[in-house]
């Protein structure tokens, strides 16, 4: 059972939805032997090396209409990463539409496209990236391996977007997962964290590394899910959206949607992160980028069309071809895109990966520096958002 998180800061005036005792976490995955090959590129262990990381480090280009004009700031540049996944939404429509790079003006963007949070980790930490949009777990471990030294979670970004889909020929119910073969996208990642401590509370025993026990866990690339789902190899997976609603296409039924087991029915999903050292030297772009975000999560509510249809077409230069209507249309439903993030259970999630073998008991304290996204909710007439007393002294 998950320790309950530490009290909300007491200056937020937002409440934080608080984990229920037993609650399930996120991420689901299996590959079998033919695919062995392919899941090791992208397993890594929670903390070490990993691989799998998706280059499409490039200049960015503003939109039309978007205006890049203006003097730089502190920075010439600054290197940004993401996941070509909807739950990175803000990333996709703030880089399409130009929101981020009119708020930077001369200050150019770099990108790097990722497949998992451990990948984007080691960017962050060898400096290939400035800031990045991630999940919980890969940033808890990021930080807690540094001794508190390697990054902060300065935003907020998405909530939901995470289903348990599996063959309704193979599993009929949650309880009847034994012997079935489940997919993650990575080893450690924060679906793979969620995978492991739902099936730790419901009593199977799995060894965390490499994934064997009562539940097969193999990690593998959400690119090449769709398709071991299509040859039998695995039986379902807990995974980001859109590869959710791809094995949907493909004949497999939701057996959960993770934002069903969660109070408010919000959890982070994804956040944004940037390393101290670029914090300390370029504050002024920290801010810029988080104008951005917030402007960008603002045009997703007021034009959701044009919001997912931007998401598509990022996704569509990343990986080749863009979703179908029957994959995107509920996929992007299912996502929540905000600027708070969700402090409380970002603690839930470290207590996940505690439960699932692959973290000590983690000291968080510090991890959010929340003093300028406050500064961009006060400039549009917000108020602040709490940080579960993790914040910085």
């Amino acid at each position: 059972m998950a320790p309950t998180p530490a009290p909300s800061h007491s200056r937020s005036r937002h409440r934080q939805a608080r984990p229920a005792a037993g609650r399930i976490s996120r991420a689901a995955a299996a590959t079998v032997a033919a695919l062995t090959a392919v899941a090791l590129l992208s397993a890594c262990g929670y903390g070490s090396k990993a691989d799998g990381t998706s280059s499409g480090d490039a200049d960015s280009t503003a939109a039309p209409g978007s205006s890049a004009a203006g003097g730089k700031l502190s920075a010439d540049t600054v290197k940004i990463g993401y996941f070509a996944n909807l739950t990175h939404g803000t990333a996709l429509v703030g880089l399409q539409e130009g929101i981020l790079q009119k708020e930077l003006g001369g200050t150019r963007i770099k990108t790097q496209v990722f497949n998992a949070g451990p990948a984007e980790i080691e960017a962050l930490n060898a400096g290939s990236i400035d800031i990045g949009w991630i999940g919980p777990s890969p940033a808890i471990n990021g930080y807690t391996k540094s001794g508190g030294k390697s990054l902060k979670i300065i935003g907020g970004s998405a909530s939901g977007g995470v289903k348990l889909v599996v063959n309704p020929d193979k599993v009929a119910s949650l309880d009847d997962l034994k012997g079935k073969k489940i997919a993650t996208p990575q080893l450690g990642n924060t679906q793979d964290v969620a995978l492991l401590n739902y099936l730790a509370g419901k009593g199977y025993k799995v060894d965390p590394s490499s994934g064997a026990g009562d539940v097969s866990v193999v990690r593998t690339d959400n690119k090449v899910t769709p398709d071991a789902y299509k040859q039998g190899s695995v039986d379902g997976a807990w995974v980001p959206e859109p590869t959710a609603s791809k094995l949907v296409s493909l004949g497999a039924k939701v057996l959960l949607d993770e934002k069903d087991v969660w109070p408010d029915k919000q959890f982070v999903i994804t956040n944004i992160i940037v390393s101290q050292k670029f914090l300390k030297e370029h504050p002024d772009v920290v801010e810029a980028v988080l104008r951005g975000s917030v402007d960008t999560n603002a045009f997703i509510k007021a034009n959701p069309d044009k919001a997912k249809a931007d998401a598509n077409e990022a996704i569509r230069k990343e990986a080749g071809n863009a979703l179908e209507p029957a994959v995107l249309d509920p996929a992007w439903a299912g996502i929540d895109f905000l600027d708070d993030p969700l402090a409380a259970t970002l603690q839930a999630e470290a207590d996940h990966a505690v439960t699932a073998g692959l973290l000590k008991k983690p000291d968080l304290s510090g991890i959010y520096d929340l003093t300028l996204l406050d500064k961009v909710l006060a400039a549009r007439g917000q108020g602040p958002v709490a940080d579960a007393g993790l914040g910085t002294r």
